[in-house]
């Protein structure tokens, strides 16, 4: 079966999405992780890599090498040269693909488009079911302003159907709202609980706002970048980057009704500067560990934010 096109409309719920929803997502997720290039160690697994090894799949003989497996010597080629012949194999590579997923609080807001923590749920649901197809394990964080959930990776489609009940249960219900907890605190245990469930040559996918995201959070996911894939999933509400133009607002929140004054030019310019500083500080960042970055806005799909920058 090929995967839908991402380019067409589809439906998406608004403030909160359930297991049901996620499961749905099957079709748009197969094919959403292509084949990338060598893994950074060996790992047995479905997935062939450019590694060679005692895996499952036979790839040429060669002459004999000293220090060379005596199970390994190809007996028909010896018989027929007369030389002992060594047999090699490609090894398989089955790759841990871990999602850390932020669920604080302030996710549970937009003004145009979807809450981000559904962005974010449907991202990471997305990453779920694409590495199950991929044949890859999967596991990571869900985390909330309180709460953090491990998940060590594993093979199967129980373990996409695990990744989204974590997911599920993690949003709150519809219409309860919660007043913003601490920014740094939850995202740097986190990131701790992420180098820990972490192993060589796993792809990481961090799905957030990151808000809260400074240096002690740069130096654990850097841990985590020298030996994995990094991929950096910024989810963020239009208002986040640019005010509306200039006049009276009123807005409201689990902290009330207030108005939003957007009169001042200083007051907009400095309100964009600092969701550009926000953005450099990641670029940067994915630059310096080799990371990638998919910008994804609430306005847009996850699916094809996902395509595009993993393909």
């Amino acid at each position: 079966m090929t995967p839908r096109d991402a380019t067409s409309p589809r439906h998406r719920q608004l403030t909160r999405v359930n297991a049901h929803d996620l499961i749905g997502l099957r079709g748009y997720a197969r094919g959403l992780l292509a084949p990338g290039g060598p893994a950074r160690r060996q790992q047995a697994g479905p997935v062939r890599s450019a590694f060679r090894g005692r895996g499952m799949e036979f790839d040429e003989s060669r002459p004999y090498q000293a220090g060379d497996d005596l199970r390994s010597l190809d007996w028909r080629v010896m018989a027929r040269t007369g030389q002992p012949h060594t047999k090699l194999f490609r090894e398989e590579r089955e790759r841990p693909v871990l999602v850390c997923v932020d669920l604080r609080s302030h996710m549970s807001f937009a003004t145009r488009g979807t809450y981000k923590s559904v962005t974010a749920v449907e991202a990471a649901g997305l990453l779920g079911l694409a590495a199950v197809d991929h044949g890859d394990r999967v596991g990571g964080v869900v985390f909330t302003d309180g709460s953090f959930n491990e998940l060590r990776p594993q093979r199967g489609p129980k373990a996409a159907l695990r990744l989204i009940h974590a997911l599920q249960e993690a949003q709150p219900a519809d219409g309860v709202t919660s007043a913003p907890g601490p920014l740094n605190a939850p995202f740097h245990q986190a990131m701790g609980r992420l180098a820990r469930v972490a192993r060589p040559g796993s792809l990481v996918a961090v799905v957030s706002d990151f808000l809260g995201f400074g240096s002690a959070e740069e130096v654990r996911l850097l841990r985590v970048a020298r030996h994995s894939d990094l991929a950096l999933v910024f989810v963020h509400d239009p208002l986040e980057q640019a005010l509306p133009p200039p006049g009276l607002y009123r807005v409201s929140g689990p902290q009330g009704e207030r108005l939003l004054d957007t009169r001042s030019s200083q007051v907009r310019e400095t309100h964009h500067r600092r969701f550009q500083d926000r953005c450099d500080r990641l670029r940067s960042f994915c630059r310096g560990c080799g990371g990638r970055l998919l910008m994804c806005p609430t306005t847009a799909d996850p699916v094809r934010v996902l395509r595009g920058g993993f393909r």
